[in-house]
């Protein structure tokens, strides 16, 4: 199948990206913005995420309900996200309104209203974001354990705090969007069936007029090691476990994104067999990679009783370490498998492959395509991955526990790797 990656850069730095899909009807594009959390003012947590709540009540000639209900009339399926580094709007549309949807959007990022009568609105939304993490056990958990590992101003969370919800002004949310929403560091990438001249026309026509600033300089990322205990009176214990492992953009990444596998892809994984089936001792457990700042962490999650939370945390390290004896040829077998099949669904869907497209470009500075990462899956033999493991062994620890009685990684470190 030839897949060839289509760019585009504007005078303005916007980068454009494209890959057609024309065995699918549909067309989707994600559309990031140097607007994360990372950029927000100090006391103020939580101004990205109104920021891009406020943008989406209106803009150009529409006001909020017209311009939710023009996307209705197009059928286009949206969603907004915030993290760290970006703000981001993604859309799935029939292919042959993607041009309207576009000019939606590019309104939406240069001339939204911001309709200061309906900044409460955005506000409560806020609280209620910012409430819902304790319905989520582990979301809660990641949270905490990214304040804590994290420091300022990577450790922010998207819902924010509650401090910084109720400080937010309307001047701050203007400030905000007219600072990060720019063309400098933004990335468009669009995926499915459309004509290439003819969306690099409507982004010009659209957003070739949009200026703005350079993007802000952040700090060098110092990660956070040790334990810290959020209490919360339940007779459940919630663990966040973080160590270092190799970042996104690394040459060694598909080693330790493989030995995560084995150790949290599916329900024959070691985790779920071992923590889970064998001990009893959780009713949920899985791990998986996260990249910030040029950094890798291994992230951790174990739900379980109090009385039990020590016994988990032991045999959650135990089983990290088990990776030391050696990867079977099943387990290498299977997670090769999954790998290769998430490359296949990924095919069916243009929304999918559009996310994809834009954290690669903003990772990588580029776009694998899917035969460099097959390639890449099948160079995986049991010895590299044994290899990369014994001279990675995890290090730098952070913990993070949510219930009643805290815990220390020190010493079950100590006690599972002798360090």
């Amino acid at each position: 199948m030839n897949q060839q990656l289509l760019h585009q850069q504007y005078d303005n730095g916007l980068v454009l990206l494209g890959e057609h899909m024309p065995w699918l009807k549909s067309a989707a594009f994600s559309f990031l913005l140097p607007a994360g959390t990372c950029y927000e003012p100090s006391g103020l947590d939580g101004l990205a995420g109104m920021t891009s709540e406020m943008a989406q009540r209106g803009c150009g000639e529409l006001d909020s309900r017209a311009f939710w209900e023009r996307l209705d009339q197009l059928g286009v399926e949206r969603s907004s996200a915030i993290t760290t580094s970006h703000s981001s709007f993604s859309c799935a549309m029939p292919s042959e309104v993607l041009s309207d949807v576009l000019e939606l959007y590019g309104n939406l990022v240069q001339r939204p209203h911001l309709p200061e009568a309906q900044l409460n609105d955005a506000r409560l939304l806020g609280m209620q974001d910012l409430r819902a993490l304790d319905d989520e056990p582990s979301h809660r958990c990641f949270s905490e354990l990214k304040r804590f590992r994290y420091p300022l101003p990577f450790g922010r969370i998207s819902q924010g705090t509650r401090e910084g919800l109720e400080s937010i002004q309307h001047a701050d949310v203007q400030e905000f969007f007219q600072r990060h929403y720019q063309p400098q560091g933004s990335i468009l990438a669009v995926a499915g069936r459309f004509d290439w001249d003819e969306v690099c026309a409507q982004v010009q026509a659209c957003l070739g007029s949009w200026r703005g600033r350079d993007v802000a300089a952040l700090p060098q990322l110092r990660p956070h090691y040790g334990s810290r205990h959020v209490d919360h009176a339940s007779s459940q214990t919630h663990l966040a476990l973080a160590y270092d492992c190799a970042p996104y953009e690394s040459p060694d990444y598909y080693e330790a994104r493989a030995l995560v596998g084995v150790l949290s892809d599916g329900m024959s994984s070691r985790l779920f067999s071992e923590v889970r089936e064998k001990r009893g001792l959780v009713y949920s457990v899985f791990a998986t990679c996260f990249s910030l700042a040029g950094q890798g962490s291994v992230l951790c999650y174990a739900g379980t009783t109090t009385n039990r939370a020590e016994e988990t945390l032991q045999v959650l390290l135990e089983t990290i370490h088990s990776l030391r004896d050696g990867i079977t040829d099943d387990e290498l077998g299977r997670l090769k498998n999954r790998i290769k099949s998430s490359l296949v669904f990924e095919q069916e869907s243009s929304a999918a492959r559009s996310s994809q497209i834009a954290s690669d470009w903003f990772f990588l500075g580029r776009v694998p395509n899917r035969q460099e990462v097959c390639d890449r899956v099948d160079s995986l033999t049991c010895d590299s991955l044994l290899g990369h493991f014994l001279s990675h062994l995890p290090k730098n620890f952070s913990l993070v526990t949510v219930g009643s009685q805290p815990l220390e990684v020190s010493g079950a470190i100590d006690n599972t790797f002798g360090q």
